[in-house]
């Protein structure tokens, strides 16, 4: 079947069938993450005067130009009921002496150290379970040591935890983007995450167990369902262990919910171009395969997968600069999915708090991001982070054997 005359002889058509893809991807991306909700719009009202204990752990290793801010932020916080467990896992900058430093006599906090890590276990997961078990709460927060918390965050999130009927609840909040290379590339990686997951009411909606995600940052978790989950333990060598508790959490027939809480909580992740490769490369392979479904094709296909986004970012760009230096022909379409491919970094870049104009050095970031892919899947599940080398495990049981609830 051949195309009518009119329609043959359009010299944009080829262009637009060969662009279809870049112009799809970030309407698909708008489409999936409509409708999330934002703690703001959450009521404390429902709080009453008697709200449940919330223990705030804090597991911390060389986190010494984080950890004062973070302490002081959670200590300002509204909520009538807390106590924070800040965890020293075993730092040699002085972590735990700041942390010490920056509670003063407050006697809602203790820093503890835990023991010695023991074998098997990821160095994250340890010091949570750690401090988990030093605390008194109904409520468990973790909270990273990077993460600077609003006055009303955990007023806020206990009352969606209870409005969304959920046992874990957590937060994402505003990127702090200070570098080049952070404003580059932070926002494509969230991006293409917000691609694969979408956005908080379709996590929540969703049946399938490796469709829920949670966002370590900031998890808000019943100790009921964190016990029945298994807790940290059940997830102690695992490079995703939000997520996967997350999954166990549904698998065990509780309610998972995430919200936008950029007005309450900020991360700084990482302060340099190695500490982003570094961070990255840590979690996108052996973290990735979390989100795929046990059994599937798709884990097998997974590196492949992983390449796409970056190398779909680079090819129209550089298609259009290899027929401007004359290296090859023109392609028809390479130059309309530039264009589509500047509109979705622009979006991309204006979601995080970064000028559009940036879209301009996409390129750039989408290099970097295609190196993290690199030497993720060059890694596989070896690990290494703060020191420390792990093996990620990598066994589809955790959810329990099961697609859906």
């Amino acid at each position: 079947m051949s195309l009518p005359a009119p329609l043959a002889d359009d010299p944009s058509l080829p262009a637009l069938l060969g662009a279809w893809p870049w112009i799809v991807f970030p309407l698909l991306v708008l489409w999936r993450t409509r409708g999330s909700r934002r703690l703001a719009d959450e009521s404390v009202e429902s709080l009453g005067d008697d709200p449940p204990l919330v223990a705030v752990v804090v597991p911390a290793r060389d986190e010494a130009h984080n950890i004062a801010r973070c302490v002081r932020s959670i200590l300002a916080s509204d909520y009538p009921r807390l106590e924070l467990v800040v965890v020293d896992d075993h730092s040699t900058d002085g972590t735990g002496a700041l942390a010490r430093a920056a509670a003063g006599d407050d006697p809602r906090v203790r820093v503890v150290v835990p023991p010695l890590l023991p074998a098997g276990w990821m160095g994250k997961q340890w010091a949570c379970a750690s401090g988990a078990a030093e605390s008194r709460g109904t409520l468990l927060c973790f909270a990273d040591a990077d993460t600077a918390h609003a006055a009303d965050l955990l007023p806020r999130a206990v009352a969606a935890l209870r409005s969304r009927r959920a046992a874990l609840l957590s937060v994402i909040g505003r990127q702090e983007l200070g570098s080049f290379w952070e404003r580059v590339t932070q926002p494509l990686v969230l991006a293409v995450l917000a691609g694969r997951y979408g956005g908080t009411e379709r996590v929540a909606r969703s049946r399938r167990v490796a469709d829920k995600i949670a966002n370590g940052q900031c998890l808000l978790v019943t100790r009921e369902a964190y016990d029945a989950a298994g807790g940290h333990a059940a997830v102690r060598d695992r490079v995703s262990e939000d997520l996967v508790l997350a999954q166990r959490v549904f698998a065990k027939g509780f309610e998972v919910a995430l919200v936008l809480g950029v007005e309450q909580l900020s991360t700084r992740m990482y302060r340099s171009l190695p500490e982003l490769v570094g961070g990255w490369t840590k979690n996108m392979y052996a973290g990735g395969r979390e989100g795929m479904r046990p059994g599937s094709i798709g884990r097998a296909l997974f590196p492949l997968l992983l390449l796409f986004p970056p190398v779909s970012l680079l090819l129209p760009p550089l298609l259009v600069l290899v027929a401007a230096l004359g290296a090859i022909t023109p392609v028809p379409w390479a130059p309309l999915a530039l264009v589509a491919t500047l509109f979705f970094a622009a979006l991309a870049y204006r979601r995080c708090g970064v000028s559009p104009l940036y879209a301009l050095a996409y390129p750039a970031g989408a290099g970097v991001l295609l190196a993290i892919v690199l030497r993720a899947i060059a890694r596989g599940r070896r690990v290494r982070w703060k020191g420390r080398d792990y093996h990620s495990a990598d066994d589809p049981s955790v959810t329990l054997g099961q697609e859906s609830v």
